[in-house]
């Protein structure tokens, strides 16, 4: 049982505010200048329609879908190697929650909904290094 004194740390507590977002098709090639410019390590993609699905593109997508197979970055749009859906987290989730979720999906970030809205993201090396767990 917690204490009165006990602060639950949410989600929004920790996450990054800052989500930068691409269009799906996009390339690679633009993902990636992107990426650099903002210096992110993932794109949340937009949805196409409001019943759309959020998608997300990383590094290991960029790795898996155009380095490995040795494919232009230029002819590759960021639809065809993108992860969606994309697993994402209420704001207001307890970090606990939210690091069993993300480590049992065997993913390194989430995006942060709240409101039917991405609001930021989160990463496993957030919910270790910006709080005060340790």
């Amino acid at each position: 049982m917690e204490s009165d004194n006990t602060k639950i740390v949410r989600a929004r507590d920790i996450m990054h505010k800052g989500v930068v977002s691409i269009d799906g098709m996009a390339t690679a090639s633009e993902a990636v200048a992107i990426m650099r410019s903002e210096n992110v390590p993932s794109l949340l993609v937009k949805k196409r329609h409001k019943d759309d699905a959020w998608g997300i593109l990383v590094i290991q997508d960029l790795i898996a879908g155009v380095i490995i197979p040795g494919r232009s970055p230029a002819e590759v749009n960021v639809y065809e190697i993108m992860t969606k859906p994309v697993i994402t987290v209420p704001a207001d989730m307890d970090i606990r929650y939210v690091a069993r979720l993300i480590y049992r999906a065997g993913i390194r970030r989430a995006p942060v909904e709240e409101g039917g809205e991405i609001v930021g993201i989160i990463s496993l090396s957030s919910l270790v290094l910006d709080n005060e767990l340790f």
